[in-house]
């Protein structure tokens, strides 16, 4: 039987689930009330660490959904999520609008799966 690890574990949730050599993580905008290209700038930097925590990395994304509330945002968000992924290491990848996220004020959030790095 294979070990689950998780990372940042709270009643509700954990920052990261590694299994099988996966890491998920899913991310959430910090602050409601900023726009939403601050609000997925935060949430890439925090995954960026939670990924690295895991034994992951942005370079080793293998999918990843984005949940827009609205798509007029769509552009927005990808010059952010462009600048950020490495070049040659995109992900699979679906973008997909719901019509509320959890909290008011949240415009996007973004769940994404990784491999782990060799002996991680």
């Amino acid at each position: 039987m294979s070990t689950i690890q998780r990372g940042g574990t709270t009643r509700r949730y954990s920052d990261y689930t590694v299994h099988n050599g996966v890491v998920y993580c899913v991310e959430v905008p910090p602050d409601p009330t900023a726009g939403v290209t601050e609000q997925t700038r935060a949430m890439l930097g925090s995954l960026e660490g939670l990924l690295r925590q895991a034994g992951s990395g942005k370079d080793r994304l293998l999918v990843a959904t984005l949940y827009l509330t609205n798509m007029a945002d769509y552009d927005a968000v990808n010059a952010v999520w462009d600048a950020w992924v490495p070049d040659g290491t995109a992900p699979t990848r679906a973008c997909v609008q719901v019509k509320a996220l959890a909290k008011p004020g949240w415009r996007v959030e973004i769940a994404v799966q990784a491999a782990c790095r060799s002996g991680a």
